[in-house]
């Protein structure tokens, strides 16, 4: 490519640019995702921005209400985007002259891609000096650093020291001392360079294609925060469900969220710094920045935009929707047969608890069986609260299962109330969907619970019926393994075929399979551990079953060789001769009886007739 191609004027070529390489992310998020979303806030109009280093093009129409000025070190690039950027310098941070300053400069790629090889070398500190310096007083900085301990690390199945594609020119570790390692380290760096933190996010499941960007300090201590259980548990198993990995990443977010290390884990975070000699009204230092930001339709659903969580004197509060053209509506679903999404629901408070989910799982792990009663009564009852007279459900509520419920004290509350089913269905079928759920979770992730090991998904639910107070049967079960189907169908827009096949499946789903999801080698070899001791039960059972066969099979024999013994006897033989004579006898005066009856019954017939004449 050449810059005949590209608008003239628009691309400045000060050396050091390389010709014959692309950086630009091949995974995209609808929208430019949540980091679109976010810089698209901390952006004002009119604003002059600096974008370095390469991003998804989806940004550069988001910040179209501002002046763009995007610093790459790739000229096919600088070809792709400057048709959308308001000037294109190519080369590295080497082409920034002295005396420019932007309002707003954004590193959501980090600080290595920025530098090219082809030039002078900066390092990791020299290329955050020469970006602060284009800060003007008052103007912000969004900068992202990947975590060399991040969930996405430690879940690979490749170390990252073996990488040997041709983008792994830098190779980060915490070993590297020019690199920060932790958001400590990054936060001193910062302020050292003469900026100012202001808040950071971190980025999940990847910090590349973030999906979710979530409040660092928030998530140290929000273990009691059913949103963030939720949200970290849906962005990672939908980033990694065709991958596979060392263990379930999903289940490993969680756990970090509880213990207080989510944001440690992270496999990036996203800091926002600003120059302190600047205006009051910088949008960089004010309180209106997002708690969350939550890319939807991420897991093969479609989507209806960014999700916005703020917090507020009230509390935490449902944000508007964004997406790149505000007055377009969501895209709508594929099929609305059983359920769809609305996003006008969206408003209001977040409703604050833990995730049922999560607290039946951590009882059942305990083997607490009381708390697990209380909770499925509680479930239960809510649910039958939300019900009509004929009791039957609609809405939110009648899709309404644990991984969307939040527990605080005995309220009970719908997390997301977005998600609707479009016709109402019974009670008795939404708590068993809810159940069969639960108990699909439980069984094929591995999870240990106080339930006999001989009991399938559909006979667990049963049971957990029974804790909820309610008789299920497997009838029952079945329908609400249909409507799982039929709802899954509709949020992905599968057709009739597909969805027969998704309710075969899920029919036919057994504790010894591994969960659906990402391969993880973790669950696997539970599964196998699994299939090793049922196949170890069968055939334990088929020995007993050979051992009582045979044990039966001995006796019979012993027994017919001793009717043979005693058929064959001296004893034997005299007393059937002596035998044979009284049958015989016996026989013969049995005929005889016979014959004197039927020679006198027509006499007593005469004798009758004569009677009643």
């Amino acid at each position: 490519m050449t810059t005949e191609t590209a608008p003239a004027g628009r691309i400045t070529l000060p050396g050091g640019e390389m010709l014959a390489w692309s950086d630009l992310p091949t995974e995209r998020l609808a929208d430019g995702g949540p980091l679109a979303a976010l810089a698209a806030r901390v952006v004002p109009p009119g604003a002059r921005v600096l974008l370095a280093g390469p991003h998804d093009p989806a940004l550069l129409d988001r910040l179209a209400h501002a002046e763009v000025t995007c610093l790459l070190r790739s000229h096919p690039d600088a070809v792709a985007l400057a048709q959308r950027a308001a000037r294109v310098i190519v080369g590295g941070p080497a082409g920034l002259a002295d005396d420019e300053t932007y309002d707003v400069v954004i590193a959501a790629a980090g600080l290595d891609p920025i530098e090219s090889v082809e030039g002078t070398r900066l390092g990791w500190d020299g290329v955050l000096a020469r970006l602060v310096a284009a800060v003007r007083p008052g103007g912000a900085l969004l900068l992202r650093l990947d975590n060399p301990l991040g969930l996405h690390r430690l879940v690979a199945t490749t170390p990252w020291y073996a990488a040997r594609d041709d983008s792994a020119w830098v190779i980060g570790g915490v070993l590297d001392a020019a690199h920060p390692a932790n958001r400590d380290q990054l936060r001193q760096r910062i302020t050292d360079s003469g900026l100012r933190p202001s808040a950071c996010w971190a980025a999940y499941p990847e910090g590349a294609t973030a999906t979710a960007l979530l409040d660092a300090d928030q998530l140290d201590h929000g273990a009691h925060r059913g949103l963030f259980d939720a949200v970290l548990h849906g962005a990672c198993a939908g980033a990694f469900a065709p991958a596979t990995v060392l263990q379930d990443p999903a289940r490993l977010a969680v756990d970090a969220l509880h213990a207080g290390r989510a944001a440690d884990l992270a496999p990036a975070w996203l800091m926002l710094a600003y120059r302190p000699d600047g205006p009051t009204d910088t949008p960089a230092d004010g309180d209106d920045l997002p708690v969350a930001l939550v890319q939807t339709g991420s897991s093969g659903q479609p989507g209806i935009g960014v999700l916005e969580v703020r917090d507020g004197p009230s509390g935490w509060r449902w944000g508007h929707v964004v997406t790149a053209d505000p007055t377009a509506p969501a895209a709508p679903f594929a099929s609305r047969e059983a359920a769809y999404r609305n996003p006008d629901a969206l408003t209001g408070p977040v409703p604050s608890g833990r995730l049922l989910h999560t607290l039946l799982l951590d009882a059942a792990l305990r083997r607490d069986l009381a708390t697990v009663r209380t909770l499925l009564h509680g479930y239960a009852g809510w649910l039958a609260d939300q019900a009509d007279a004929d009791g039957r459900l609609a809405g939110a509520a009648a899709l309404a299962s644990a991984d969307n419920i939040v527990v605080d004290g005995e309220r009970f509350a719908v997390l997301d109330p977005s998600w609707r089913a479009t016709d109402r269905l019974p009670g008795d079928v939404v708590l068993a969907r809810g159940l069969w759920r639960f108990a699909a979770a439980l069984l094929t992730g591995g999870y240990a619970h106080p339930w006999s090991s001989t009991l399938d998904v559909a006979g667990l639910t049963v049971v957990l019926g029974g804790l909820a107070g309610h008789d299920l049967d497997r009838a029952t079960v079945a329908e609400a393994v249909q409507a799982e189907a039929a709802i899954t169908a509709s949020l992905h827009g599968l057709d009739a075929e597909h969805r027969t096949a998704l309710a075969t499946e899920l029919q036919a789903v057994e504790p010894t399979d591994p969960p659906l999801g990402a391969h993880s080698y973790q669950q696997l070899r539970e599964a196998w551990l699994r299939q090793r001791e049922e196949i170890s039960r069968l055939a334990a059972l088929t020995r007993w079953t050979d051992e009582l066969l045979t044990s039966r099979e001995r006796a019979l024999r012993r027994a017919e060789a001793k009717i043979g013994l005693l058929s064959g006897s001296i004893s034997y033989r005299v007393g059937r001769l002596a035998i044979t004579p009284a049958r015989l006898a016996k026989r013969g005066a049995r005929a005889a009886k016979r014959r004197a009856r039927a020679a006198l019954a027509p006499k007593q017939l005469v004798t009758e007739q004569e009677e009643q004449q």
